[in-house]
């Protein structure tokens, strides 16, 4: 079994992205590939193609992944607020 760690700011060769509009897409790319890893990876433990170990794996994965990206967008979220409550 191979780790991969999950860093939305590079890219799998290891080259920095490009910060241009098109990064937040490529992070929910990202994050949509994960937890379709672990969906398939959940599917093949229940047809009985895939071992456990996996299937936990992944799906622990995807929580943390999930729980980075709504933490992240919260954080955002209070950011620009703060930006709006500001006076001029």
């Amino acid at each position: 079994m191979r780790v991969e760690a999950l860093i939305p700011d590079v890219s799998p060769a290891g080259t920095p992205k490009a910060s241009d509009g098109g990064a937040f897409a490529r992070i929910l790319d990202d994050l949509g590939g994960v937890l379709g890893r672990a969906e398939r990876a959940e599917d093949a433990f229940a047809a009985g193609k895939g071992d456990l170990q996996t299937a936990v794996y992944e799906r622990a994965r995807a929580d943390v992944a999930l729980s980075v990206a709504t933490a992240a967008a919260q954080r955002t979220a209070q950011g620009l607020q703060s930006i709006l409550n500001m006076q001029v």
